[in-house]
C-alpha cells in the first residue's frame, strides 16, 4: 500500500516536477515485470506518478498531508496544556476515534459503492467482447457493444462523483490512490474501446483490453488490502 508517495519514489517534498519524472521512469525500469520486477511496486509507482506528476493533484495531497498534520498536532497541544496526564490520554482517544470512525464512513460511502461499480463495467467486458468477436461489422452486435460503453461511461461517472464526494481519510492515502489509479485505468481503457467503434482499429481494443486487465489485477489487490485495514 503507497503510504507516501515522495518516499515510493525516493524524492524530497520540495522535489522539481524533472527530478520526480527522472525518479519514476528509473524506478520503472528497475522494477518492471519485463525485467524480473514486482506488479504490485510499479501499481505503487504510478499511483506516486499519478499524483506528484500532475500539479494540481500534488498540492491536493499536500494540502491534506499538511492539515492532517496540523489537526493532529493541536489535538496534542490542547491536551498538553490541560497539565494533566488523563487528559492527553483522552484527547489521544478521541483523535482516534475520530480518524477511525471517518475511515469507516468513507470504505462504507466511497469504496464500496466505488468498487462495485468498477466491478460491473470490468467484469461485462470479457462477456461483451466474445460477442462482438462473432462479427465485428455486424451493426447489431456493434450496437450491443456500444450500449455496454455507453452504460460503463455511466457507471464510470458515478465513481468519480463517488470518489470526490469525501476526502480520502489519513489512515488509508495509499488504499485511496491505487482505487483512484484503478479507475483511471478503467476511464482510459473504455476511451480506447470507443476509438475502436469508431474505426476499427486493432490497437485500441488491445491497449482498452489490456487497461481493463490491470485494473482488474488492482481491483483484487485492493479487495485484499481491505480485509487488512484496522477501523474497529
Amino acid at each position: 500500500m503507497l503510504l507516501d508517495p515522495y518516499k515510493t519514489l525516493g524524492v524530497s517534498k520540495y522535489a522539481t516536477l524533472e527530478e520526480i519524472k527522472l525518479a519514476y521512469r528509473e524506478l520503472v525500469k528497475v522494477h518492471h515485470p519485463d525485467a524480473g520486477g514486482d506488479k504490485q511496486i510499479i501499481v505503487d509507482l504510478n499511483a506516486a506518478w499519478e499524483i506528484l506528476g500532475d500539479l494540481e493533484k500534488r498540492k491536493v495531497y499536500d494540502n491534506r498531508i499538511k492539515n492532517d498534520d496540523h489537526n493532529y498536532q493541536q489535538a496534542q497541544k490542547s491536551a498538553t496544556r490541560s497539565a494533566s496526564a488523563n487528559e492527553v490520554v483522552k484527547v489521544s482517544k478521541a483523535y482516534s476515534s475520530s480518524v477511525d470512525n471517518a475511515l469507516f464512513t468513507w470504505l462504507n460511502q466511497v469504496y464500496i459503492p466505488v468498487d462495485r461499480l468498477l466491478g460491473k463495467v470490468i467484469n461485462a467486458l470479457p462477456r461483451n467482447l466474445r460477442a462482438l468477436s462473432a462479427d465485428p461489422y455486424d451493426d447489431n452486435l456493434m450496437e450491443d457493444f456500444t450500449l455496454y460503453l455507453q452504460e460503463s461511461r455511466n457507471c464510470l461517472n458515478k465513481v468519480d462523483r463517488l470518489y470526490r464526494s469525501m476526502p480520502v481519510p489519513f489512515l488509508a492515502r495509499g488504499f485511496g490512490l491505487n482505487l483512484y489509479h484503478c479507475y483511471s485505468l478503467v476511464q482510459d481503457g473504455l476511451s480506447e474501446l470507443e476509438r475502436y467503434t469508431m474505426g476499427y482499429v486493432d490497437s485500441y481494443l488491445s491497449d482498452g483490453r489490456e487497461m481493463f486487465r490491470e485494473a482488474k489485477i488492482i481491483r483484487l489487490s485492493l479487495k485484499e488490502e481491505r480485509q487488512r485495514l484496522d477501523f474497529s
